[in-house]
């Protein structure tokens, strides 16, 4: 990694941080649509405070987002082949799928292995068997 990407993943981590410590700040009851038919509470930054924190949250979102997208640009992999062109490449080196399997089957299939029944164990006779129950 070069040294804008750790640069970037570093403020990405910052941001994250951030946003999740507003989210967990933020008043369910304040000036939200929640606020609008309970009312307006105080609060420690006044009465705009709903909005001071609401307009952060967004402005956070929107570099977390951002942020993202470059990270992914810069940390995709240097083959131009992408998704697409690996997966067909995964797809020629493979025999096939269980579906061309299914409708197309070999034409001299492999003969089936006789089933070997389990030995059959010698009665033990009934003039032992009485004697020893006795």
């Amino acid at each position: 990694m070069n040294v804008l990407s750790i640069a970037l993943m570093v403020l990405f981590v910052i941001i994250a941080v951030l946003l999740i410590l507003l989210v967990l700040i933020q008043n369910e009851e304040g000036d939200s649509l929640g606020g609008i038919f309970a009312g307006g509470s105080g609060s420690a930054f006044g009465s705009r405070s709903g909005n001071v924190l609401t307009r952060t949250t967004t402005i956070l979102g929107t570099l977390f987002l951002v942020l993202s997208l470059g990270l992914a640009l810069l940390n995709r992999s240097p083959g131009t082949s992408g998704v697409e062109a690996e997966a067909l490449r995964l797809n020629t080196e493979t025999s096939g799928s269980w579906l061309d399997a299914e409708l197309n089957p070999p034409a001299n299939p492999a003969p089936e292995e006789a089933i070997i029944a389990p030995p059959v164990l010698d009665p033990v006779p009934e003039d032992e068997s009485a004697g020893a129950a006795e």
